[in-house]
């Protein structure tokens, strides 16, 4: 076999992608680092981004960004900061969702926009937290006696010995 000297190596488009996303990651990541090192930023806040570099959370960019902005990271209740318009969407819906009723279309629909809402959320875990927050505390409002509890061992008993859900 002769070697072609004219042959050249060529770089693949995934190759290219793969040096900038470890490119953009690693510049996050030392500005991550430069946030922990600031000691203007408040300890928890702090503390957050500390874990979110160590579980490398998708949120870590975003924390990131607040921090550098001046911003505190989660707000005087503890949780996470989302904008107040998410906070009372999540609360109607949640509300919706478990209010008193035979109300099957609007409590679906409700189910529906929640999870669109979840899914197209910048902190989709925060908003989900957020609306358990809601839907505990409305359901704890509406559980008289352990009802229920009661109810949703049932359903549940249902849903897990129905042969078609169980494949």
């Amino acid at each position: 076999m002769a070697n072609h000297s004219s042959a050249t190596v060529r770089e693949t488009p995934h190759a290219n992608q793969t040096l900038r996303t470890n490119i953009i990651v690693n510049a996050l990541k030392q500005r991550a680092q430069a946030v922990l090192n600031d000691r203007s930023i408040d300890p928890q806040s702090r503390a957050i981004i500390r874990y979110a570099l160590e579980t490398n959370d998708p949120c870590l960019a975003e924390l990131v960004r607040r921090a550098d902005a001046g911003e505190t990271v989660i707000d005087s209740a503890g949780f996470l900061k989302t904008s107040s318009t998410d906070e009372e969407k999540i609360a109607a819906l949640a509300e919706m969702i478990c209010r008193a009723g035979d109300e099957a279309g609007t409590k679906s629909a409700a189910l529906l926009v929640l999870m669109s809402t979840l899914e197209n959320a910048s902190h989709p875990k925060a908003l989900a937290n957020l609306a358990k927050h809601f839907a505990f505390t409305r359901c704890g409002e509406l559980n008289l006696n352990g009802i229920l509890e009661t109810q949703i061992a049932i359903l549940e008993s249902e849903l897990f010995t129905d042969n078609t859900l169980v494949s």
